[in-house]
Formats: structure tokens, sequence, C-alpha cells
């Protein structure tokens, strides 16, 4: 065997995963807040980008294109065009955060307000604001008496007298430390023996909507139980949640495009408030036309590739969005007239291949976006979903869901449709739907079953 060097040229194609590629990519599944986040660490690092304002004329990059003097005019003549940003309508009004932000009191603020105006000792009032600070979110309170007692080296019974006086805050029932003495303070005022007496030893019963069973051991009328229960379903279980606040900031959504209907027609718009359109600085733009020291010049130009590159990028996300949502309102045309019990059946690679890009493509671009229509505000991955076998064709999960909503909605309450029962309403209807599939919807719209719907 003969060992021996060759030197041979071969032609090949890879696809070379490049920084710039990778940012394209990045930015793409970026949600709208991830994007401003990022871009306001880019502006931090590139001294050439800048957030273009109002007042700027569409100068900014035909002005770089003009610039025949510049040892970069070729870097910008690679580019197919520089008109990279869309084009603003200047009459219509952007909306900042700012503009929904306010203070809301927590829950514990409103407590403590309240504390604050009534007249309590030095040690008492230390007890009730260790209280009101081991109270949840939900109103209940967290610790236990024997642990407050031992943290505070006080005895259980101050503690016990202390919390009577919190527990008769606004919201009523706060403070509260199972459900049943949640509902019990909400009805203290009341004269009603029975009502309480339901609460302390039939709750489990209520949720089982075992009527007959309380009225029978009651020795009351079916009926009277309903109107018990029907009191005490008005409760609030959850006495706190009206608040926000202790890190539970109430967040919005900006919608990344909008679909507006226009002289009978559904016309799309990107939000160009979800990600700040960039322009490149003047002054270094100046500084590479009149040039410098080389080393200056140097990194000017590395950052003004940086920077345009990026500019590419979010233009390229823009309009990737663009043609994503008038893809998926192609398909979905008869949601926006009819709303959800006309949503079809939509996968990602149905889009793929009618804007001819690839399925992980589509899911970066549905990824945390929000589309606002005349319907409301939707997820982007809200219109793909599953179908079933109809007589005109196939129909979507989503809107099987909402038609077993409004057979539930127009049921008789005292003879609640079973899930059985459902199922042969759909199959009259068109539509293949098991029991088991019905069962599975139902719990996904947190819908009871037919025996704990039953009223009496």
């Amino acid at each position: 065997m003969r060992l021996n060097y060759d030197l041979t040229l071969e032609q090949s194609q890879k696809l070379i995963m490049t920084p710039e590629l990778r940012q394209a990519i990045q930015l793409l599944q970026y949600t709208s807040l991830e994007l401003n986040s990022y871009l306001k660490n880019e502006m931090e690092e590139n001294p050439l980008l800048e957030v273009e304002t109002p007042s700027e004329d569409n100068q900014s990059m035909e002005t770089l294109k003009e610039e025949k003097d510049i040892d970069w005019k070729e870097f910008l003549e690679s580019y197919d065009d520089i008109s990279y940003r869309s084009e603003v309508d200047r009459n219509k009004k952007e909306y900042s955060f700012e503009n929904f932000v306010s203070y809301t009191p927590s829950l514990k603020d409103y407590l403590i307000e309240q504390l604050n105006m009534i007249s309590l000792g030095a040690a008492e009032y230390r007890i009730a604001d260790y209280i009101i600070q081991n109270i949840n979110s939900n109103g209940y309170l967290d610790a236990s008496i024997s642990d407050m007692a031992l943290q505070l080296e006080v005895s259980e019974e101050e503690v016990e007298v202390v919390l009577t006086v919190v527990q008769a805050f606004e919201p009523y029932g706060v403070g509260a430390r199972n459900l049943k003495e949640c509902l019990l303070i909400q009805i203290r005022e009341a004269q009603d023996f029975l009502l309480k007496r339901i609460i302390n030893d039939y709750l489990e019963d209520i949720a089982s909507n075992k009527i007959g069973k309380i009225a029978k051991e009651l020795d009351i009328s079916t009926e009277k139980v309903q109107e018990y229960v029907d009191t005490i379903r008005c409760l609030e279980p959850k006495p706190g949640r009206t608040f926000r606040g202790d890190g539970e900031d109430t967040r919005y959504i900006t919608p990344d495009a909008s679909i507006e209907e226009i002289d009978g027609e559904y016309v799309i718009f990107i939000n160009d408030v979800t990600g700040p359109r960039l322009s490149i600085n003047k002054y270094y733009r100046s500084l590479l036309k009149d040039g410098g020291d080389s080393e200056t010049t140097e990194f000017l130009q590395d950052k003004l590739n940086s920077a345009m590159w990026l500019i590419k990028s979010i233009e390229q996300r823009r309009q990737t969005v663009y043609k994503v949502v008038e893809s998926i309102m192609k398909y979905q045309k008869e949601f926006l007239i009819h709303g959800e019990k006309r949503l079809l059946p939509l996968t990602l690679k149905d889009v793929a291949e009618d804007i001819e890009m690839h399925e992980s493509t589509i899911s970066r671009a549905t990824n945390g976006k929000y589309v606002q229509t005349p319907r409301g505000v939707f997820e982007l991955k809200y219109f793909f979903t599953t179908g079933l076998s109809g007589e005109s064709g196939e129909v979507s999960a989503t809107s099987v869901k909402s038609i077993i909503r409004g057979i539930i909605d127009t049921e008789d309450q005292k003879k609640p449709l079973s899930d059985q029962h459902i199922s042969n309403i759909l199959k009259e209807r068109g539509m293949e739907v098991s029991r088991r599939t019905v069962a599975k919807y139902r719990d996904e719209l947190k819908i009871p079953s037919s025996s704990r719907r039953r009223r009496y």
C-alpha cells in the first residue's frame, strides 16, 4: 500500500449560519418587548444607531446613497434598496406604555391604610402588621397562629384576638385561613342559621351539586337549598384578587399588527411602535464623510456595517410578520365576518406553503405576536387549530368548542344535556364528534358536567 498526498479541487454547496443570519432569525422570534429591549442594548453599544423621530424626513437613508466621495459607498450600494423603513402615517396616533401606567395600591397597602385608621396599642399594631404581611394575594393568611405567636413572642390568644380585628377589614373575607372561614366571615352579620350550617357542613356537596342530599338531611325543599347555594356562589372565594401589586403588575398587550375594515375590505397594518424605526446618526455619518485617522474610520465602518444589517433585519422581520398575518387572514376571513364559530382548521404548513417559507420561520413569526382584529386582540397562534370532519368539510376544534358552549348556554338548566346528547346534536348538525371529545372540550372550556350544571 502506497501512502501519498493529493491536492484536489471540489465544489460543494453549504448553508453557512453567518452572524447576520443568526441575528435575523433571533429578531424574528422576539416578542415586541424583547425586541425593544434588544434594540436598546444595541443602541447603547453602537453610536451610529439612533431612533428616528417624526421630525426627520426621508433624508437619512437617501443622503447615505447620495454621498459619493466616501470610502464606504460601495458597501451601501451592495444592498438591494436603502429604503428599509416603512412609510410612517404621521396622522396616526402612537401609544406608549406611559399612557396606561397608573398607581394602584396592593392588597397589603389597602389593609395597612385601614389599620392606621383604627386605635390599637403598640403591641396589637405590631401583631396586626405582621398578620397583614403574611396575607397572600388572594387574601388568605399563609402563616399559622402558633408560628406567628412564636415569631412575635406573644401568646396564641393575643394573635387570635388581633386576627379577628384584621378579618373585619375590607375586602370582606380577608385574613381567612381556608375557604370555609372566608365565606363565614362574609356572612357573619347574617342571622340565617341554615345558611351558616350549609357552609360549615356541606361545601363539598355544593361543589358536587348534591342538592337533593342536602335537602334531605336538613329536611327542607330542594328549591330552598338551591336558593342557599345561589347565595353562597355569589360570595367571593378569593377576596384579594381584585387588587394588583405585590409584583403582579398588569401587563398590556401592544399588537404587532392590526386589521381594519376599510370600504368593505380588510387592510393589514404593521404596528411600528412594537419596534422603533432606526436611522444612522448624522454626526457620525459626517465623520465618515470627512475622513480622519484610519483607526477611527475602521471603527465607524465596522459599526456602520452592524447598524445596516440590524436595520435590514428589522425590515425583514416586519415584512415576514406582514406576510404571515396576510396569509392567516386569507384563510380565516370568515372568522373576521362571523366570529370563532367560523374559524377554519389551519396548520403552520398551510401558511408556509402559501407564502413559500419554511415552517420553522412561520413558527418564529407567530411566537408571542398579537394581532388586533374587529373581533378583538388574538395571539397569532390562536388561528392555528386542528380539524374535525363535517358534512361541508373540516371544521376547527375552536369552532366546535364555540358550538358546544352555545348548546349548553341554551339548555334547560333543570334537565342539562349529557355529553352523549351534545354529541348527538353535533352529529345532527353534520359534525362527527364523539362523547369523549365533547367531554374533553367541555373540560377545556371549564364547563362542569351535566350533574353539576343541574338546577332545582
